[in-house]
């Protein structure tokens, strides 16, 4: 590489990083070494170039291809390839370039299930996953500025996170968002028509997705991995068609299915009823991976069993929300009791305890109660289905949700409670980031902007006041800033384990346990 490159004219930098790119995406095996030159002319093209890099190059195959991407997506800019400089249109082209970079559907496709055969399951899924972070399609330069942490809780340690991976789009651009027509292609974020998608203001570029077809329960489904990653090898497995998500037994029977093919991988399923369900309840779907949750850690409190599921237990878990874990060593077997268990408690009313099975208006009458299913292999071999008992009801005192965060949590969180944060991994809004670390300022001895706070109505953490308020009278303000950061996340962590008792529909007190079992014995469990 030349020693004067980054003072190079903005073509050559942009023909150097071409060949930067071309070399890495021949080292992490994107394309095999026939598909150089295609590769390396489908870039030029691209960027208006007759001829390639005239240097001599010999490098190192770079880790990550941001580096090189940045300068395209620069110079992509320059020569008028995106309108804006932002965020969203400079992912739009770095999943274009990417896409030039990849392997077609097909001999990924084909890859994925010819390793599988010869090294196993788990080299196929850590090829497919590699390949998604060196494609960029997970943007593991955004993932790593999140904000993690372990919180000690009565539970055992609650992970928690502040999400700053997924880009925000500018007042402008949602602006321009609106002004476009509906969308009706893709019809989702999580239909198979994404794979190659070029992307569109109200819509993310999907150029280097790559998705692999599955068979569950002789139906047509698909894995992919989620581009925000929550957690280790964070997968999603969707529908062929756009079909609405319902819970059923054909639901879970998809579930074991799963973890049979993929023993090391753990599958879950959002709830199917607004409030307690997912963010996309308009295309069925699953979120599975290789993580060991807090959830799976929580000791069992209870065991029962049932007369009419040998070989199966049935325990109550200590946990924040209402846990009925069940296990055993056939998957038949566990299937027919946790369908019976989940129908069940779609029909099962205890007004003592807050838990109305169904509403009536105007001769409607409007289901509550459905489950959270989480399935995985356990460390016997044997199979553990979690069913966590859902509730949406609202009321006067709690209208977002009687079993929801209530309000005031919202300064922290507002948003449903879906799987991964049932399982024990909080997932925060971006905002708090700045949020919190003024916050821990105002611990660290910034006085003017705790009186700034006090007096200003529509000041910017105006949500946290009185919060705000407490912390200073209770911690003081003379900390240094690291201990101050420390207060503050735990704190936060504090909240969040409240948060997820809110939304547990029996609570963890002597009436609320007792109450559980009521529910359990109910079933004919002993």
């Amino acid at each position: 590489m030349p020693n004067d490159i980054n003072t190079a004219p903005a073509g050559e930098k942009a023909l150097h990083a071409i060949e930067q790119l071309v070399l890495f995406a021949l080292h992490q095996e994107l394309i095999q070494p026939a598909d150089v030159d295609y590769s390396r002319n489908e870039l030029l093209d691209q960027f208006g170039f007759s001829e390639p890099y005239a240097l001599e190059f010999s490098e190192t195959p770079l880790e990550s291809p941001q580096g090189p991407l940045d300068i395209l997506i620069d110079y992509g800019f320059e020569i008028g390839l995106i309108p804006e400089n932002t965020d969203t249109y400079r992912d739009l082209l770095d999943a274009k370039i990417m896409g030039l970079l990849m392997a077609r559907p097909s001999e990924v496709n084909a890859q994925f299930y010819s390793l599988s055969a010869e090294k196993g399951i788990e080299a196929a899924t850590d090829r497919f996953y590699k390949l998604s972070i060196d494609s960029n399609y997970i943007r593991m330069d955004r993932i790593s500025k999140n904000v993690f942490w372990l919180q000690e809780s009565p539970y055992g340690d609650i992970e928690m996170t502040i999400n700053l991976s997924k880009p925000e789009k500018n007042p402008k651009e949602i602006a321009m968002a609106r002004l476009l027509p509906p969308p009706v292609y893709p019809k989702c974020l999580l239909c198979r028509e994404n794979v190659g998608y070029a992307g569109r203001l109200n819509h993310p570029p999907r150029q280097n997705l790559r998705v692999i077809p599955l068979k569950l329960n002789n139906e047509n489904w698909f894995l992919q991995y989620s581009p925000y990653v929550y957690y280790n090898e964070h997968c999603i497995v969707f529908h062929h068609d756009h079909v609405p998500m319902k819970l059923t037994k054909e639901s879970l029977k998809r579930l074991l299915s799963f973890v049979e093919a993929f023993p090391h991988y753990f599958i879950g399923s959002n709830a199917d009823l607004p409030i307690v369900g997912g963010s996309i309840l308009t295309h069925d779907h699953f979120q599975g991976g290789r993580h060991t949750f807090p959830i799976q850690k929580a000791p069992k409190e209870q065991t029962f069993t049932h007369a009419s599921y040998p070989g199966v237990s049935l325990s109550i878990v200590k946990w924040p929300m209402s846990v009925l874990r069940l296990h055993g060593a056939d998957p038949a077997v566990l299937l027919e009791c946790g369908n019976d268990l989940y129908e069940a408690w779609k029909s099962y009313s205890d007004p003592e305890a807050e838990v109305l099975a169904f509403s009536e208006v105007d001769g409607v009458e409007t289901p509550h109660n459905t489950v959270t299913p989480i399935v995985r292999r356990a460390e016997d071999g044997g199979f553990e289905l979690d069913l966590v008992l859902r509730n949406n009801r609202t009321s006067g005192e709690f209208p977002e949700g009687i079993f929801h965060p209530h309000r005031e949590m919202h300064h922290i969180k507002k948003e449903n409670i879906g799987l991964i944060e049932v399982m024990g991994l909080a997932i925060l809004p971006g905002r708090l980031k700045e949020e919190l670390d003024a916050i821990a300022g105002v611990l660290a001895g910034d006085l003017p902007l705790l009186a700034a706070v006090k007096s200003e109505a529509d000041h910017a953490l105006a949500q946290h006041a009185s919060w705000i308020q407490e912390l200073a009278e209770r911690f003081g303000t003379g900390h240094n800033h690291e201990e101050a950061v420390k207060i503050v996340q735990n704190e936060v962590g504090i909240k969040f384990t409240h948060i997820l008792e809110h939304a547990g529909v029996y609570k963890r007190t002597a009436e609320g346990q007792a109450a559980f079992r009521r529910f359990v014995q109910s079933f004919g469990a002993l």
